[in-house]
């Protein structure tokens, strides 16, 4: 591979330029995902423990334990939602960092896109449909693999 094609490959992928952009663009995607996943989960547990109360004749020989059972997971299923919710939320603040190009700023901002990322699928219920969990690795791991372009770096045509 020649110093140009080099070149161009590290200018597609966000190495040693202003801005780490595919890094940003992974992390924002990512956040979107795990940010819809917390939604759908909550929404759906909401939903199902609406359900549930009305069910009548749900009860296990004349006790209401299984519909109380029910409704307990269905109110976990809310909170883990909500708290995957969150974790898009930061995963979206880390992608931002990531995109203001300063090695500090995108230092920290690549970390969090991958901590809440990884705790969106440990934690969460969806992490992102999955895919916003691998986003958000791969787009935390070119953050900080990524590197600024210095003055005296000049692209060669």
């Amino acid at each position: 591979m020649s110093p140009n094609e080099m070149a161009d490959v590290a200018e597609i992928v966000g190495w040693a330029s202003e801005k780490p952009r595919a890094a940003f663009a992974l992390s924002l995607v990512a956040g979107v995902l795990i940010l819809l996943g917390g939604v759908v989960g909550a929404i759906v547990g909401a939903i199902g423990g609406a359900m549930v109360e009305r069910i009548p004749g749900f009860e296990f020989r004349g006790t209401t334990i299984f519909r109380d059972l029910v409704g307990l997971i269905l109110r976990i299923i809310v909170i883990l939602g909500a708290l995957e919710l969150a974790f898009g939320i930061v995963v979206i603040v880390g992608a931002v960092m990531i995109n203001s190009g300063e090695p500090g700023k995108v230092r920290t901002g690549s970390i969090m896109v991958l901590v809440f990322s990884a705790l969106s699928r440990a934690v969460g219920l969806t992490g992102g449909f999955t895919i916003g969990f691998i986003l958000g690795l791969v787009g935390g791991i070119l953050g900080l693999i990524w590197e600024p372009r210095t003055a005296g770096q000049v692209r060669e045509t």
